[in-house]
């Protein structure tokens, strides 16, 4: 059955899409749930079984493989929870009628089930015959779940290394393997060979002879060249990619990978170009891999989806990405952390959304993973770190460890944001009889490290009054820059309406388009790169920076050509938008010139000798 809506909600950080399933799907929206936090997990499984009656016993940490079956356990709960809920809107009452219209009122305008919904009642209302109609043609939204690929620490037992599947990324893959959803694994943060190897063990990721799947797995990427190669790497396993998910590498929430300066528009364009090069090249190493293995080839073109996330903001955004690059469905992420009927945000971290501005969202240094990571300024995870800073204690207790990566101390690894790494680092640091000024940026990046796998999902815990014991109250929270527009909490409704062009959700009339948006974050980016190699630019750092310059500059040919064609999108602004352009690449002018005389200054020592 086809999507009931052409937008998905991504996943955010831990715990802010922990339960959106459960809020959302009846409606036939597609949301994904993180399984980083088995811990989270658990505590949510106990508290929904008391709510709803369900028998519960704990997984403990002592139970054999625990993080597997707790993620099971979890996803075959909601898997339960959602079909109820769905089975009792599909078959309205005149009591239950009111569910039936929201599903109808919140989908697309020119949605044929609307039309034909409208035409089934505009002569009252027969419960029997509209039972038999939703019954056929309402879909319910998918359970999705991501699984970031990185995050995949060993696990001991007293000091005995487990089996590798018994690592974290594999344990969650297992748990959502063995789960009864019908649903899509959505692989984030780059390429884990050992994990890709280890999906090819579970049936359920393989194709019907039908072309049907039981589990689908969706990549998260940036730009075409990644896409090919995990698709090929995948598919030499014997497993499709049902999905390509393009996100933009800076104006997204949550971690940012910036690539070489790729923009979101140009990429974009390229998959709608090679879409089918893209099928063909993976569907025959596919099939031929099944032959190998003696498995089903499906006798008709398997799903192949390309899809977008990352800034969207506007009707006419959502509709022109669908239009211009033939896209299955757009991702809208940020704005729906103020709407508390989609995402579990408590309401402190809720208040200080509503409230924040362009300067209050920035890319910060503050993940463990290393990875530049969209931040909330002023943050109440950021504080506590702060407040121990202060104290003469930096670091977290790292009570979870689920990025418990780093080994420069200890093979089993520790986490960058904990108090051991810091004082092992610290220590390192003093005695290196560096200058005050040196010694404190030094101590600085050392010190901004925050403790994210706790504090994002510790939100959850404050918004349903669950002990904090453990966590402790702090939240880290990851919004984009397109937070800054949204300036009020909203109604699954207001969303929804906002999305299809029903009704307008920005109050201020200065948002910027949401390719200049992008491209002005890269500009920045670009610059911070800059200074940082102004020291000493490396041969590396030089080549870097010119690729990066090279491709935005390219980026802004596209986009020239893009707005000076098109005849029915972003008239408006199509002059504001041009304008912008040349501003940018003004810009870059001037930072090819930096590039060049910074590496003029590096030769000079050489040209000397």
């Amino acid at each position: 059955m086809k999507n009931a809506h052409t937008f998905h909600i991504p996943v955010m950080g831990i715990g802010f899409t922990i339960d959106s399933p459960l809020k959302v799907a009846q409606y036939g929206i597609d949301s994904v749930i993180s399984l980083v936090d088995d811990i989270l997990l658990e505590k949510l499984r106990k508290m929904y079984s008391e709510k709803f009656e369900i028998p519960y016993t704990e997984i403990t940490d002592k139970i054999e493989d625990f993080r597997a079956k707790r993620i099971t356990s979890y996803l075959n709960m909601m898997s339960d929870l959602v079909d109820k809920k769905f089975e009792a809107l599909k078959n309205s009452t005149h009591e239950k009628s009111e569910e039936l219209k929201a599903y109808v009122n919140m989908l697309p305008s020119g949605s044929l089930i609307k039309a034909e919904f409208n035409k089934l009642t505009e002569k009252g209302i027969n419960f029997q015959e509209l039972k038999n109609w939703a019954s056929q043609n309402l879909s319910k939204g998918s359970i999705d779940v991501n699984i970031m690929t990185k995050v995949d620490k060993d696990n001991y037992i007293k000091n005995e290394q487990l089996p590798v599947e018994f690592n974290d990324a594999h344990a969650a893959l297992r748990g959502f393997a063995n789960s009864k959803l019908k649903s899509s694994v959505i692989l984030s943060a780059g390429m884990n060979p050992r994990l890709y190897a280890y999906m090819s063990q579970f049936d359920d990721f393989y194709p019907s002879a039908s072309g049907e799947f039981t589990k689908k797995i969706i990549l998260k990427v940036s730009d075409y060249r990644s896409a090919l190669i995990q698709g090929k790497f995948l598919a030499k396993k014997g497993l499709w990619v049902s999905e390509y998910r393009i996100e933009s590498g800076l104006n997204c929430g949550g971690h940012a990978f910036a690539t070489d300066g790729y923009l979101l528009g140009p990429v974009l364009a390229e998959f709608k170009e090679k879409r089918n090069e893209l099928r063909s090249s993976i569907e025959s190493i596919l099939n031929q891999e099944l032959v190998n293995q003696g498995r089903a080839v499906s006798s008709v073109p398997l799903e192949l989806k390309i899809s977008a996330q990352g800034g969207v903001g506007t009707h006419e955004e959502h509709e022109f990405l669908l239009n211009q690059y033939e896209l299955d469905s757009i991702g809208w992420g940020t704005p729906f952390l103020l709407v508390p009927e989609a995402t579990t945000v408590d309401d402190r971290t809720l208040n200080k959304l509503v409230a924040a501005k362009e300067e209050d969202l920035y890319l910060s240094d503050i993940s463990p993973l290393g990875i530049p990571f969209n931040n909330l300024r002023d943050n109440t995870k950021d504080l506590e770190k702060e407040a121990l800073i202060n104290k003469g204690r930096p670091g977290s207790a790292c009570p979870k460890k689920f990025v418990a990566l780093n080994k420069e101390f200890k093979e089993k690894g520790i986490c960058t944001a904990s108090r051991e790494y810091q004082h092992l680092k610290l220590k390192e640091l003093d005695s290196q009889n560096l200058t005050l000024k040196a010694y404190q940026k030094e101590f600085n990046k050392i010190t901004e490290k925050s403790c994210t796998c706790v504090g994002l999902g510790t939100s959850a815990l404050l918004a349903y009054n669950l002990e904090t014991r453990v966590e402790g109250e702090g939240v880290s929270i990851c919004p984009g820059p397109n937070m800054a527009y949204y300036s009020k909490i909203m109604s699954l409704k207001n969303m929804t309406d906002h999305i299809y062009g029903r009704d307008n959700m920005i109050s201020r009339t200065d948002r910027p388009n949401l390719f200049i948006k992008e491209l002005g974050i890269y500009i920045e980016y670009l610059k911070n790169k800059l200074e940082e190699a102004k020291s000493a630019m490396t041969a590396k750092e030089e080549k870097y920076l010119v690729t990066f310059t090279n491709n935005l500059n390219e980026g802004i040919s596209y986009y020239k050509s893009l707005f000076s064609d098109l005849k029915n999108s972003f008239q408006e602004i199509k002059e504001e938008v041009l304008h912008e352009l040349e501003k940018g690449e003004k810009t870059l002018k001037v930072i090819s010139l930096q590039i060049q005389d910074m590496a003029l200054e590096n030769m000079k020592p050489k040209l000397a000798v």
